[in-house]
């Protein structure tokens, strides 16, 4: 998997104070996408095991609190990522207990692959939906087009 950035300290990007990591590669290609040098796979940087656990450091790093990790892209549950994401929310769920996960895709939640539950049964709170350039509307929390989907498949 490839990624485009990492912000470490992130307040844009969910509730709260969070780690926040771009992934590269979406296969939806959404007319009017704000990050569209996400789209290609093979753009950005190789997302490694030290940066895996870099994340993790951080988000236990009590000097700055953090409340969790986001997830974007890019596309997250593009299938070439499924695999390295599962992996890292896997780990932030270990290893980082209190910390909740958002993730934004362009999936909606009916049409996922078993591969992909299997990430979003991890995730606290999940965007999904494309980007509608004809619904977009800035005024709506945490999502671009009034068609997305806030799912908060916990309390916290």
């Amino acid at each position: 998997m490839n990624y485009h950035q990492y912000h470490p300290i992130d307040v844009v990007n969910g509730p709260g104070t969070r780690c926040t990591l771009f992934v590269s590669g979406c296969v939806h290609q959404c007319r009017g996408c704000y990050n569209q040098s996400t789209q290609r796979l093979d753009s950005g940087h190789l997302f490694t095991k030290d940066l895996q656990d870099h994340i993790i450091a951080d988000l236990n790093d009590s000097r700055i609190k953090r409340r969790g990790l986001s997830l974007s892209g890019g596309d997250p549950l593009h299938p070439a990522n499924v695999g390295d994401v599962l992996e890292l929310v896997q780990r932030v769920r270990d290893e980082c207990p209190g910390k909740d996960i958002w993730m934004w895709t362009g999936y909606e939640l009916d049409e996922l692959s078993q591969e992909q539950r299997e990430v979003v049964n991890l995730v606290d709170t999940l965007i999904d939906g494309k980007f509608v350039q004809e619904q977009a509307d800035p005024s709506l929390e945490w999502r671009g087009s009034a068609n997305q989907i806030i799912h908060r498949f916990s309390d916290f």
